[in-house]
């Protein structure tokens, strides 16, 4: 059997954080960071670096990533979905593509190689055709509040005034980390949120959106109180 195959998507553009894959983050490279779980999980036969930009590809290949060719520029904009990426890379970047596939952001500097075993063997065992990363909000969504242009703020639900918070369904995001497919089913559907989909649960510790520089401050100061990323 063919081993999983690792897909990084990392593009050089980046608008609120400019060249945001290569910035330093705790000192190094943040793509790096990505580079390093993907690599520390034992995982992959392959590591696939999808990007368009020449600097990000030398660094891949400096880290035994391979970076078969650019990625087109059709995919490259900020319209291209991470499907549409993933897409591309298993067709045509991957001659024979293995039964199972990893689509990890290069912008998860928190990721813990651990995480991406257990999603391998919750994909095998349930036999889902996606399985990803998501973690708990911190707080009952259906106590949510709404803030008006005026400052006033209502409850989005307020049928749930008075509902306590234990009575309240947990709810879950998109940890924004990594997607495990099965590569036939996801080909053929092209879609990461599909019904039968999984959730590999994340600690919120380990997770982080990296969309702002206060974004980047929080965490570096998470990546420092954990002291780096385990195996």
């Amino acid at each position: 059997m063919i081993s999983p195959v690792a897909i990084i998507p990392a593009r050089g553009g980046s608008k609120r954080i400019p060249r945001k894959n290569l910035k330093p983050f705790a000192g190094r490279p943040m793509i790096e960071h990505t580079l390093e779980a993907a690599r520390a999980s034992g995982c992959f036969g392959r590591i696939i670096v999808s990007t368009d930009d020449a600097e990000i590809a030398e660094l891949a290949l400096r880290w035994g990533a391979e970076v078969p060719a650019l990625r087109p520029a059709a995919l490259s904009d900020d319209h291209a979905t991470t499907a549409d990426v993933l897409v591309h890379a298993l067709t045509e970047l991957v001659a024979d593509p293995p039964a199972h596939a990893c689509c990890i952001y290069a912008t998860a500097p928190l990721l813990q190689p651990r995480f991406l075993r257990e999603g391998l063997s919750l994909l095998v065992s349930s036999g889902a055709s996606v399985a990803f990363s998501v973690t708990s909000f911190p707080y009952p969504i259906l106590r949510a509040l709404r803030r008006d242009e005026d400052g006033s703020v209502a409850m989005m639900w307020p049928e749930h005034r008075s509902t306590r918070s234990n009575d309240l369904p947990e709810a879950f995001h998109d940890a924004g980390q990594f997607y495990w497919v099965n590569v036939p089913a996801f080909l053929a559907q092209r879609q990461l949120f599909t019904p039968d989909a999984h959730g590999v649960r994340i600690p919120r510790k380990f997770v982080q959106d990296i969309d702002t520089p206060e974004d980047w401050d929080t965490a570096e100061a998470l990546f420092r109180a954990l002291g780096g990323t385990p195996a």
